[in-house]
């Protein structure tokens, strides 16, 4: 697995000064007496890269595909979740970045706030970068601003290879494809969206989340 030496991942900027930057959208969009949602900034790096699915039933179901890089979590709306089978291209929207706390985040926002509604853990685990150019490794928080990067995902419901490419824009939003690669991982007959609906932190699904 792959793991940080504690240097700057790009160069430059100090990751967490990076981090505050790319929080500020995030914080802006959010008021933390009101949502019971992380409010933390800038995490240090140590041991294994994660990443988090979480599904959310906000204003429409979707899932959201968080990876650790550069002190936040580079963020995905994916509509109908991550697919097991390399033929299938998933519509993945790119999101603000997120603080790092919210890899463990499950519960309810409340209605009047930015995203509303009910949020699990659908998966979650430790991944490597596979991203290259030119046969060089390519940070993810590089790879991600250029429009490309590629995974290997080991959770509880996904494993193996994953890519992520930018294909355009949506007005001011990034409109990207996110496609499994052959590999033991992938698997044409199974749909863990569809067969595995409760979280991996709680075993509780939507349905069974206290919104009270």
């Amino acid at each position: 697995m792959a793991g940080s030496s504690g240097k700057d991942e790009q160069g430059g900027k100090s990751r967490s000064g990076r981090s505050a930057d790319s929080l500020r959208k995030y914080h802006g969009k959010r008021t933390a007496e009101r949502t019971p949602e992380p409010m933390g900034g800038a995490s240090p790096k140590g041991g294994k890269w994660r990443f988090v699915v979480q599904k959310h039933a906000a204003t429409a179901l979707h899932y959201d595909f968080r990876l650790e890089a550069g002190g936040v979590l580079k963020s995905w709306a994916v509509p109908k979740g991550p697919s097991t089978n390399p033929k299938d291209k998933r519509l993945a929207m790119r999101t603000e970045d997120h603080p790092v706390d919210y890899l463990g985040f499950e519960g309810v926002i409340p209605r009047g706030e930015y995203g509303a509604g009910k949020v699990i853990v659908w998966d979650t685990g430790t991944y490597r970068n596979l991203t290259e150019r030119d046969g060089k490794k390519v940070p993810v928080s590089k790879g991600v601003d250029e429009g490309h990067i590629k995974v290997w995902l080991e959770g509880e419901k996904l494993h193996g290879g994953y890519a992520l490419t930018r294909t355009g824009r949506d007005g001011d939003r990034e409109r990207w494809i996110m496609i499994k690669l052959s590999d033991e991982g992938a698997d044409a007959r199974r749909n863990p969206v569809s067969t595995e609906p409760a979280s991996v932190r709680s075993g509780r699904t939507l349905d069974e989340l206290d919104d009270s």
